[in-house]
């Protein structure tokens, strides 16, 4: 089954998706990591997608489809997960039209779902590998030496798009443009709501059941 897994930024999207990779064999099509790959190779599409990423706003989304299109001509018979990608009404018609010429379909859209006050918690406190891209939280999943990497020894740090002001705004983006995609996929039958604001153990137990 392929599947779409949205919610709000640091609603744990990325974890519950790297969990599918690794007990279920999906394939991860992550729309913010193809991004930061862009950004950091300096291409001219991850110069243009940092301008509003940076801002805390959404990529416009003639980069995005055109980039989720390439992906999937390559992707062969894998069951996948999109993560991070429709955020955005228009943007979940582009995707229908895109799989229905390849005879492919989203079985599920499953929302995971976290208040807002914990999604602060979450973001701010998130910090990022400059080389191999590992995430730890300063409180849930430190590193074991301050600003170092485990995995590899580089540095450790805040993305801009985790600081709080632009938190502010990813979130406001969020409710504005990316909340209507419950009622489009609950129009279509395939809309899934899971409490996210548990352990990733838990959620990926429910996760699993419903797929």
């Amino acid at each position: 089954m392929n599947i779409v897994l949205f919610g709000a930024p640091g609603a744990g999207k990325g974890t519950q998706s790297s969990l599918l990779v690794e007990k279920a064999g999906m394939f991860q099509i992550s729309t913010g990591d193809l991004f930061r790959t862009a950004i950091k190779n300096k291409t001219a599409l991850g110069i243009e997608a940092q301008k509003f990423m940076d801002k805390g706003a959404l990529v416009p989304d003639s980069i995005v489809i055109d980039m989720v299109d390439e992906v999937l001509s390559n992707i062969g018979n894998k069951n996948f997960i999109l993560d991070g990608f429709p955020r955005t009404v228009a943007q979940a018609e582009a995707l229908g039209k895109m799989l229905s010429l390849r005879n492919m379909e989203i079985g599920k859209a499953i929302f995971l779902e976290v208040p807002r006050e914990e999604l602060l918690v979450r973001l701010t406190g998130r910090r990022v590998c400059k080389s191999c891209g590992a995430v730890y939280h300063i409180q849930s999943k430190p590193t074991n030496v301050d600003a170092v990497c485990d995995l590899c020894g580089s540095e450790v740090v805040q993305r801009n798009d985790d600081k709080k002001d632009v938190i502010a705004t990813r979130l406001k983006t969020y409710e504005d443009n990316t909340l209507p995609l419950r009622s489009y996929y609950k129009g279509l039958g395939r809309y899934v709501e899971i409490d996210g604001n548990q352990s990733s153990e838990s959620v990926f137990d429910i996760l699993k059941s419903v797929i």
